[in-house]
Formats: C-alpha cells, sequence, structure tokens
C-alpha cells in the first residue's frame, strides 16, 4: 500500500482534513467515528451509475454498516447533466424517505458532478447538514476541496449554488485505477492548472512525469494530487468565499465553462474544456504583454497530458460569447480573466474587452 499523505484546509473551528492513500474507503468507518459524525441518525451515499459498477459503493457502504452506521444510497444518472435542479429535488425526496435529520451525513462518492450536487443537497436539507467528499477520480481533487457546491442552469454552470465546507475529503487513489483515459486526462487539466497558478516547479514535473499520470502510476499520482491539493487548499483557507485571491482557481474557467454550455455539457468534458480554456488565457496574457513562453509551456504541457488545445470549429463564437455573459465572472459589460504572467503566477484582469476575448476564442479554433 502506497503512502498515506493528509493535508487541513485552514477555517478556523470549521478547519477539515483532506487524507489521500490508497485504502481509504476501508478506513471510512473509523474516520467517521473521529470526526464525530453521529451513527445514530442515518447517512445517505450519493454516487452515480458508473461508480456503483465499480465496486466502490458496495464497499463503503459495507464499512460504515460495519461500524454501526444507518446508511441509504441514491444512485444518479453519470455526467454533468445529473447536476441540476430535477435531480437535486429527486434527492431531496430520498433523503426524507430515508429519514435523514439534522444531524445526519451526505456523503459524495464520485467525481466533481456528484461531488457538486450531494453538496448543494447537504448545504440545501433542513437548511444545511453535514457531508464528506469521497472523490473517485482525477478532476475531483479539485473540486472536492473548497466547498463550491452548485447545479447547473440550462443557460449557465455552477450558477445555483452554496458555499459548503465538507467534514473531511477522503480520497482513495485505488478508485482511481478503474478511470478511462479520457477522464484521467481530463482529471490532469486541473493538476497542471495548480502549477500555472502557483508552482512553476510542479509544472516542469508534470511536463517530465506526463507518461507516469496517464498511466496512473500510484507514486506519481499520489505526488501530483497532493500538490493540487496544497494549492487548493492554500488558497481557500486564505479566501473562503472567492472575494479576491480565491479567484485564481479559474484560470481558463471563464472560456472553459462556456465551451461547457454551448457545448451542452456532454461533447466535452469538463477538463477538456478547461484546458482550452488555459490555453486561451495564455494567448490573451501574451497579447497583454506576458512573454511568449507563458503561452508555449502552457499549451506544451497540457498536450503532453493528453489533453486538447484546440477549440472545436463547429462551435459558435457567438454562442460561446453570449455564454460568457452569464457567467458569474462577468460584470459591468468586461469580463474578468485570470491571466498568467509568468509560469506559476497569475493576476486577476477586471478590464479584458469582448472583443479581445472574440478574437482569442477564434485564434483558438486555429489552433495547430
Amino acid at each position: 500500500m502506497g503512502e498515506h499523505r493528509t493535508l487541513t484546509v485552514q477555517l478556523g473551528e470549521r478547519s477539515y482534513p483532506i487524507y489521500i492513500g490508497e485504502g481509504l474507503i476501508d478506513q471510512a468507518g473509523q474516520r467517521f467515528i473521529e470526526h464525530g459524525i453521529s451513527s445514530k441518525s442515518p447517512i445517505m451515499i450519493v454516487t452515480d451509475e458508473h461508480v456503483a459498477v465499480q465496486q466502490h459503493l458496495v464497499r463503503l457502504e459495507s464499512v460504515l454498516k460495519q461500524a454501526g452506521f444507518t446508511v441509504s444510497s441514491a444512485v444518479v444518472p453519470a455526467g454533468e447533466t445529473s447536476k441540476s435542479l430535477a435531480v437535486f429535488e429527486e434527492l431531496v425526496t430520498k433523503a426524507l424517505q430515508a429519514g435523514l435529520d439534522r444531524k445526519s451525513t451526505i456523503v459524495a462518492l464520485g467525481g466533481g458532478v456528484v461531488g457538486d450536487l450531494a453538496g448543494f443537497v447537504a448545504a440545501s436539507y433542513m437548511r444545511g447538514i453535514r457531508f464528506v467528499q469521497v472523490p473517485t477520480t482525477i478532476l475531483a481533487h479539485d473540486s472536492s476541496v473548497g466547498g463550491k457546491v452548485a447545479v447547473n442552469h440550462p443557460l449557465a454552470k455552477n450558477i445555483i449554488g452554496a458555499f459548503h465546507q465538507p467534514e473531511m475529503v477522503l480520497y482513495d487513489l485505488s478508485t482511481l485505477q478503474t478511470l478511462p483515459q479520457r477522464q484521467v486526462r481530463a482529471g490532469l487539466s486541473e493538476v497542471v492548472k495548480h502549477g500555472l497558478i502557483w508552482d512553476a516547479e510542479f509544472v516542469a514535473w508534470c511536463d517530465e512525469n506526463a507518461d507516469r499520470l496517464q498511466a496512473l502510476d500510484s507514486d506519481a499520482l499520489g505526488y501530483a494530487l497532493f500538490k493540487g491539493c496544497s494549492v487548493k487548499a492554500a488558497v481557500v483557507s486564505k479566501d473562503e468565499r472567492e472575494n479576491d485571491l480565491r479567484a485564481i482557481l479559474n484560470l481558463g474557467h471563464t472560456i472553459g465553462h462556456a465551451l461547457e454550455a454551448v457545448a451542452g455539457y456532454n461533447q466535452l468534458l469538463h477538463g477538456e474544456a478547461i484546458s482550452i480554456g488555459m490555453v486561451g488565457a495564455a494567448r490573451l496574457a501574451v497579447k497583454l504583454g506576458a512573454p511568449e513562453q507563458v503561452y508555449t509551456v502552457t499549451k506544451h504541457v497540457l498536450s503532453r497530458v493528453g489533453l486538447p488545445v484546440r477549440l472545436p470549429e463547429e462551435l459558435d463564437t457567438d454562442l460561446i460569447m453570449d455564454a460568457m455573459k452569464h457567467d458569474k465572472k462577468f460584470q459591468e459589460g468586461s469580463m474578468t480573466f485570470i491571466v498568467p504572467v509568468a509560469i506559476g503566477e497569475v493576476e486577476i484582469n477586471h478590464t479584458v474587452s469582448a472583443s479581445l476575448v472574440r478574437e482569442i476564442v477564434e485564434e483558438l479554433k486555429q489552433e495547430a
């Protein structure tokens, strides 16, 4: 069994740990008890169809029941379309039917979609109950940390949501071994992002270890996810509710979220859209005076981990621009972009003109 690592998101009385390592699901009962999660109130595990068939759900249910917990589970369709008000309402119904009360806990077992959805149910049910993140994808190393929970509206991603911190994050790396290759690569997008905003040396490490990461080498993956979670934890500890610094975590997301919306949340995976968005942000940076290396290194490293760097030509530029205007980062006619000024360093620019962004979108369709 590989090395176990622990991080803490420092939020005063609401601080919580992130446990990273193999076999952690088998320790879930013990960890829940240590963290004061009540076995007197029912627990509901929320997962999706893909995770449920991988035996992760059966394993987690069994461990928690053996530890004395009353457990029910709710399985939602896999994919971004489950982050809807309709599925949210179905989960609230299941929580009521399972007898969840104010001292109950919701467990998110899955990727970012499950975490966002289950977390939003936990934030809303009886005005807020406890929840635990048990991520099963690489991408979720980002979304499981920080307490942003939400569902989508047909016009905008994550527009209906809350800040609701988990009790803990249990990141069992053995669950990642069942991921399809495309999901692996999409997850590495947020890993690279954490380097691009914070740590140039880690970007170089990702480049050197790209093959090991794609092959799910346990040591490489454990280190990369620890580094990624460390960056996220450091930023969230300083700015929980995205008043200023936390916005840097949105590198690539202004364009990326618009691409997801226009492509209907199924043509492009989240990580793929964010990869294209980060190349766009790097192109924008060079136009605003950053060194050319910001663009060339960003594009190179994302390509190395198997991610797309070109925007599909069939996606309509007008629709992409409209989708960006529904984004939470669009204010008073200008767009807020996270702009890299060097590898490992970004700044928040609140005055990027729509015409310049349109230019970037068109150029992304021509990427070699």
